[in-house]
């Protein structure tokens, strides 16, 4: 094994976790807040809600039931043939991968949501508040609290899954690995520098995740 090999392919793998960290942080945000307004149309009763809601449903399936690989060719190679839009990398990746949290965080904000007792809701609409407005002021805030840890783990699971962009040629983590043994003609030391790099921001993510827990239940 003969890692000072890799020494002067220091610079592409640290440029390559500085593009995984963004495929990351843009997607879980734009994921999050589209897994929010879903999960509360879920929950809704009124008359835009039930026209949308068939629509959630169907959204939570497909970005369940396909495989995401499948979708990044989708949307990347098979969009400019439909709609002749043409995305680039980072618009494919970033729409697959923050549609996919948004599908799973829709369930986890739903659940969390519904664990609220149904009692603050009342009491808000008892005192004048605006079902809307106790939904983001009252109820949205009390179910952050226990599904921030959920959330968390969300993100872990998209850094990994972010890998996949590498089949597009984006030089991530992965990439840049499949790159380096290219070009060294070694795999197992480019791979193993990956899997440590996934690791260290994994356990990081990990430790911040077990730290949150720990805080909310001194909150408790």
């Amino acid at each position: 094994m003969r890692f000072d090999k890799l020494a002067p392919y220091s610079p592409m793998f640290l440029d390559a976790i500085g593009t995984t960290i963004q495929y990351t942080v843009i997607s879980l945000v734009l994921g999050v807040i589209l897994g929010l307004l879903i999960g509360i149309v879920k929950l809704s009763n009124g008359p835009v809600a039930k026209v949308l809601k068939p629509l959630t449903v169907a959204f939570t399936a497909i970005f369940r039931g396909v495989p995401l690989m499948v979708l990044l060719f989708l949307v990347y190679y098979a969009t400019p043939q439909v709609t002749g839009i043409e995305l680039n990398t980072f618009g494919a990746g970033i729409a697959v991968f923050g549609l996919n949290t948004a599908a799973m965080t829709s369930e986890v904000f739903r659940a969390g949501i519904y664990s609220v007792p149904k009692g603050q809701t009342e009491a808000a609409l008892a005192l004048g508040v605006p079902k809307k407005m106790a939904m983001m002021d009252i109820i949205v805030p009390q179910a952050l609290r226990s599904i921030l840890p959920a959330i968390v783990n969300e993100g872990i699971s998209l850094l990994k899954t972010t890998s996949l962009i590498s089949v597009l040629g984006v030089a991530d983590v992965m990439r840049t690995a499949q790159l380096v043994m290219s070009q060294t003609y070694t795999a197992f030391e480019p791979f193993i520098v990956s899997a440590v790099i996934y690791f260290i921001m994994v356990y990081v993510l990990t430790f911040f995740s077990n730290y949150l827990e720990r805080r909310l239940r001194k909150g408790d």
